[in-house]
C-alpha cells in the first residue's frame, strides 16, 4: 500500500511541470516624453467669423512645436504643448487693405525711400500654448501602449500679419507703423483631439502618433488703433473673433525612460 501511495506521489510530481504554462504579457509603461509635431492647418470656411484668419490670410498653414507630457500606467496622460502656426507671403488683398501704401497702377507696390520697389511680403504667425489630458484606448494586448486617443487642451493664442522687406529701406511699414495694420489679435482656445498613439514594444525610437485636431479661437484685437481699408477700419477694432481650424498633426515622440521588457507569468 505505502508502495502504491509513493508511485502515485512521484507521477503527480512529474505531471505537473508538464501541465504548467508560461504567458509573455507587456506592462504598461509610465514615462515622461518629449515630442516634435508637426502638421497642416486649415480654416473653416463657414463656421469662423467674417474677418478672421479664413479672411485674411490664404491657406492651408504650416504648424510645427513642441510636446511635453507624462503617460502613466492607466495609460492616462497630462501634456503642455506650444505650437507656431504659420503661412508663406499670403494675406488675402493686401493692397485693398492698406490702401495708400500702394501705387495706384496695374502692377502696385510699395515705393521705398530710394524710389525703388520695397519688395514687401506679408506672412501670418500665430503662437500656441496648450495644456491638457487624455487617454489611450488599446486595441491590441500584445501592445497595451498602442491604440486610439482622445485628448482635450485649453490654452492661448495670440496671431498676427509679419511684414517683411528687402534692402530697400520703406518706413511707412516699418517699426511702429506696421502694427497699424498687422491685426494682432489674443484670446483663448480650446483643442479636441482624436488619432492613433504607436508606442513600439521592440525599439524606443519607434513612437509616434496621428491625430486630427479641432480648435477653437476667441480673439481680440490688442492693438489701440489699426488700418483695415477693406474692413472699414480706421481706429481702435472694437470687434471679437471666432476662428475654427482643423489640423491633420504627426508627432515623434522620445520617452524619457527606457522601454518595458516582457513579464514572464506561470499558471
Amino acid at each position: 500500500m505505502k508502495r502504491n501511495i509513493l508511485l502515485i506521489i512521484i507521477a503527480l510530481g512529474m505531471a505537473l511541470p508538464a501541465t504548467a504554462q508560461m504567458k509573455f504579457t507587456q506592462d504598461t509603461l509610465k514615462c515622461p516624453l518629449v515630442g516634435f509635431n508637426f502638421g497642416t492647418v486649415f480654416p473653416s470656411a463657414k463656421l469662423s467669423s467674417d474677418g478672421g484668419m479664413y479672411d485674411l490670410y490664404k491657406a492651408p498653414y504650416l504648424n510645427f512645436g513642441l510636446d511635453f507630457g507624462y503617460k502613466f500606467k492607466s495609460n492616462w496622460m497630462v501634456e503642455l504643448d506650444g505650437n507656431l502656426m504659420f503661412g508663406s507671403d499670403n494675406l488675402k488683398n493686401r493692397e485693398a487693405r492698406m490702401g495708400d501704401l500702394y501705387t495706384n497702377d496695374h502692377t502696385p507696390i510699395i515705393i521705398g525711400t530710394n524710389g525703388t520697389d520695397a519688395e514687401v511680403t506679408c506672412h501670418n504667425r500665430a503662437l500656441m500654448l496648450r495644456v491638457g489630458g487624455g487617454r489611450i484606448f488599446k486595441v491590441n494586448s500584445r501592445n497595451p501602449n498602442s491604440g486610439i486617443v482622445g485628448r482635450a487642451y485649453v490654452g492661448l493664442l495670440q496671431q498676427k500679419t509679419i511684414f517683411a522687406k528687402n534692402a530697400v529701406n520703406a518706413p511707412q511699414i516699418d517699426g511702429d507703423y506696421s502694427r497699424l495694420y498687422d491685426h494682432k489679435r489674443r484670446g483663448l482656445m480650446l483643442t479636441e483631439s482624436v488619432g492613433y498613439w504607436f508606442m513600439s514594444n521592440k525599439a524606443n525610437l519607434v513612437n509616434l502618433y496621428v491625430a486630427f485636431e479641432v480648435t477653437e479661437c476667441w480673439t481680440s484685437p490688442t492693438r489701440n488703433y489699426e488700418i483695415d481699408y477693406l474692413m472699414g477700419l480706421q481706429g481702435k477694432d472694437e470687434n471679437s473673433y471666432f476662428d475654427l481650424l482643423y489640423t491633420l498633426k504627426v508627432c515623434w515622440m522620445f520617452p524619457l525612460k527606457g522601454k518595458t521588457a516582457y513579464d514572464l507569468y506561470y499558471y
